[in-house]
């Protein structure tokens, strides 16, 4: 029987699952359930993130299965919205870029000292706002068939902006101020 402990992790996981049922209706060009989907995977971030810490139950497997559940959502978003022209290959390529320099750092650090507690930045938080933002903006645009040019080509340049100085930060987090902490023997789910 599964503990309610292992609730958030079981919510992440299914924000997971919702990965690839974005990526058909985006393929089918359903944006308005596209929408619907990347919300409903936005409130659960919320949700599987308030349960864990108010009650307790934030684990190292949670820990390493919500940020890459983020990072499969949204990359997933960024890649589909490219292929339908939505958005520039430029983008799509250096979120991609900056993702893999953080999922690298992180393997690289793990394997030479050890497990590390990898907490995002203000910056990185910051950048993450405006990539949620910005596939909002156009699935609602599509939908709703509203047109919000200016709107989109600020998020465009506020994305590529926040994308760069976040993966530049934790470059000089990791290589110049080498402020890593490394992670407690815990033996949890």
């Amino acid at each position: 029987m599964v503990s309610i402990s292992h609730l958030p992790n079981l919510i992440t996981i299914f924000r997971i699952g919702l990965a690839p049922v974005l990526i058909l209706l985006l393929k089918e060009q359903e944006y308005a359930a596209s929408l619907a989907v990347f919300v409903i995977a936005g409130v659960s971030d919320g949700l599987d993130g308030f349960i864990a810490k108010r009650f307790h139950y934030e684990s190292r497997l949670g820990s390493i299965l919500d940020p890459m559940a983020d990072k499969i959502l949204l990359l997933s978003s960024y890649v589909m919205l490219t292929m339908l022209n939505h958005l520039p290959f430029w983008l799509m390529l250096t979120v991609a870029f900056r993702d893999l320099l953080i999922v690298g750092g992180y393997l690289v650090y793990t394997s030479m000292i050890g497990p590390v507690q990898m907490r995002p930045s203000w910056l990185s938080k910051f950048n993450t706002f405006l990539q949620i933002a910005l596939v909002i903006v156009i699935l609602g645009q599509q939908a709703f068939q509203l047109v919000y040019a200016p709107m989109v080509d600020a998020l465009i340049y506020g994305v590529l902006l926040s994308t760069v100085a976040s993966g530049l930060h934790y470059l000089w987090i990791w290589l110049v101020m080498k402020e890593v902490e490394l992670v407690k023997e815990r033996h949890d789910g």
